[in-house]
C-alpha cells in the first residue's frame, strides 16, 4: 500500500453540495418528468393505464 494522500481535481459532493433549484426551473431545464417505461402505441391510443 502507498502512504500518498488521494487528491481529486473535482470537489467532493459532501463538501460542496448543489444549490437549491425550484421545480419550475428544473422543468424548464430538463423538461417534464418522464415515465420509466414508455407506454405502448395501444396504451397511448386508448389511454389505458
Amino acid at each position: 500500500m502507498s502512504n500518498l494522500p488521494f487528491h481529486s481535481s473535482s470537489p467532493d459532493r459532501w463538501s460542496k453540495p448543489r444549490g437549491y433549484s425550484d421545480s419550475g426551473m428544473r422543468r424548464l431545464v430538463h423538461g417534464p418528468i418522464q415515465p420509466i417505461e414508455r407506454p405502448s402505441f395501444l396504451e397511448r391510443l386508448f389511454g389505458a393505464r
